[in-house]
């Protein structure tokens, strides 16, 4: 069994949402191996997730990411805390994929994206809101 891929609360919308935009190109390209290449494969609904409080997978090659931190850290925490209340989840739990977006799909609607997401720059694009929908579809 692999290990469990280290994610923040609020990069599971983030991975849903993902469709080829980063911070950087070693960003994005981090971004597609974990989101398209593992959890958007046959088996990726298996994958077990660990949620972390700190710097995670996706943050790894992230020009933003300072340590385990962020230099938007309060900002971060801001969203990490949104995700988390509205996902019932919180560093140190584990849960599969599929879980994971099960507890979108049970707890989150689209428009719930304006106030969880509230000063996410990625949100004016629309493409976690479409992914969130696409969830209840």
């Amino acid at each position: 069994m692999s290990a469990p891929l280290s994610l923040r609360p609020h990069h599971i919308l983030c991975a849903l949402g993902f469709e080829g935009h980063g911070y950087s190109d070693a960003f994005t390209a981090n971004m597609e191996a974990i989101v398209i290449g593992q959890l958007r494969t046959e088996a990726g609904d298996e994958t077990v997730i660990q949620i972390t409080g700190g710097a995670d997978a996706i943050c790894a090659p992230c020009p933003r990411r300072r340590g385990a931190g962020c230099e938007a850290q309060t900002e971060i925490d801001t969203l990490d805390r949104a995700h988390g209340e509205a996902l019932h989840i919180a560093p140190g739990d584990r849960l599969t994929w599929k879980a994971a977006q099960d507890r979108v799909r049970e707890n989150v609607r689209p428009d719930d994206l304006d106030i969880i997401c509230a000063g996410c720059r990625w949100l004016s694009l629309g493409l976690c809101k479409a992914a969130v929908a696409r969830l209840h579809d």
